[in-house]
């Protein structure tokens, strides 16, 4: 089994991954090598054929494809060693480096690496994972398979569809799914309020009549062979489904878009401590993990919801494993942030340096004129005012820390 010895690793190569290659070997490492499993890169852009891409970064509006293809140009312009068809099984805690396990046709590659960032983005919540009522009848299909289906391969999974779940896939997938042809009869969302961004439910919902019911759940799914219906109910103060006042959709397809988890199995052996909040690894403000020498950005660290912004903290954790392997002892400081209650959750969970530190957060629940405060004891270092605040939009606010004392971020109404 053949070995080689690496600067930086990068796993996965989703727009994550291709900006933290190209920016560990912008920003000084000899040697960078970015592995996928795929046979190409780009990730989950490339099914991504609607716009929307872009906005924040180039000012201008591209699809997922036109995005992935100017990161993979810039990613060819800089000397980093590309695997495709490649999956790494395993990482192991040597002295001074990591040894991981790459798995690549019939072949096994142990691949020496003085830092690694993990970049293998999330994967969609299954019908068992949020124990769907009812038969497994074939026309049940996660929101992302059925985009890669139509999208990629060209095959039409179904001509009247409800949609469980009102996230930033599926309601694509709605909409996608309306100019095919399809007849979307419904999207259900069991919470009071919509999972995904404001512009999709009216671009992909209100634009084309699509019906949108909150508080309500699936509590049947009809059919042996393939789904011949089911049954949507509301759901009560308590969550609990409320049968008796449920009702009967015929249909032939049901799109799951119910959340997305991170992908932590390699973190987990490489005995990354994970937030539970966030179900992603626990990192500083140089993006890296309580692992020395092993950084996380994207959506393995926190599900985003632009693209623009998976780019930008990906570049940060390329820089500072370029920075870390040529000098360990960066970043020493460890000042904790932590949220109140009305915060879902903080990244970073800690500031390491007194240098500008982006902090992202997601609040628990709508906010209808709010301020987001961050402060250091009595004193704030950031706010930011919004007229209305959704648990679905991303939060980034800029602060520089100038004391080491515990930094805490809250939401207060304004009005």
């Amino acid at each position: 089994m053949s070995e080689v010895m690496v600067d930086v690793l990068v796993i996965g190569a989703g727009p994550a991954g291709i900006a933290a290659a190209t920016s560990a070997a912008r920003f000084g490492a000899e040697s960078v090598m970015l592995i996928e499993r795929d046979n190409r890169l780009g990730g989950i852009l490339f099914q991504c054929i609607h716009n929307g891409f872009g906005l924040y970064r180039y000012n201008e509006e591209l699809t997922g494809p036109e995005y992935a293809q100017r990161d993979i140009d810039g990613l060819l312009k800089n000397s980093v060693i590309v695997k495709s068809n490649t999956f790494a099984a395993d990482i192991i805690r040597n002295d001074s480096s990591f040894g991981v396990l790459l798995l690549c046709h019939d072949n096994a590659e142990w691949i020496s690496a003085r830092s690694i960032i993990l970049a293998m983005g999330c994967r969609e919540r299954t019908a068992g994972a949020i124990s769907l009522p009812g038969q497994r009848p074939s026309g049940i299909y996660t929101a992302g398979t059925a985009q890669r289906l139509m999208n990629i391969q060209n095959v039409k999974v179904g001509t009247s569809v409800v949609i469980v779940g009102s996230g930033d896939i599926g309601m694509i997938m709605a909409r996608r799914m309306t100019l095919e042809g399809s007849i979307v009869k419904a999207v259900t969302e069991i919470m009071p309020f919509p999972g995904g961004l404001a512009r999709n439910i009216h671009q992909c919902l209100h634009d084309f009549g699509i019906p949108l019911f909150l508080s309500t759940g699936i509590s049947q799914v009809y059919g042996r062979h393939r789904v011949e219906g089911v049954r949507i109910a509301p759901v009560d103060e308590n969550g609990q489904l409320n049968d008796s006042e449920g009702r009967d959709i015929e249909c032939d397809t049901l799109l799951l878009s119910v959340g997305l988890i991170p992908e932590n199995e390699l973190s987990k052996k490489a005995s990354v401590k994970l937030d539970p909040r966030t179900q992603g690894a626990m990192v500083d403000a140089n993006c890296m993990t309580s692992v020395p020498g092993i950084f996380a950005c994207g959506n393995v660290l926190h599900v985003h919801d632009v693209a623009d912004f998976v780019t930008e903290e990906s570049e940060l954790a390329g820089n500072a494993a370029a920075r870390w392997v040529a000098d360990p002892l960066i970043g020493q400081l460890s000042v904790p942030v932590s949220c109140a209650e009305d915060i879902r959750y903080t990244v970073p969970q800690s500031i390491n340096e007194m240098k500008e530190t982006i902090i992202s957060l997601r609040v628990a629940r709508p906010r209808p004129s709010c301020k987001i405060i961050i402060r250091q004891k009595n004193r704030i270092l950031a706010s930011k005012s919004y007229i209305r605040l959704q648990p679905s939009e991303m939060v980034r606010i800029p602060v520089t820390i100038e004391r080491i004392e515990p930094v805490e971020v809250f939401c207060e109404t304004t009005r």
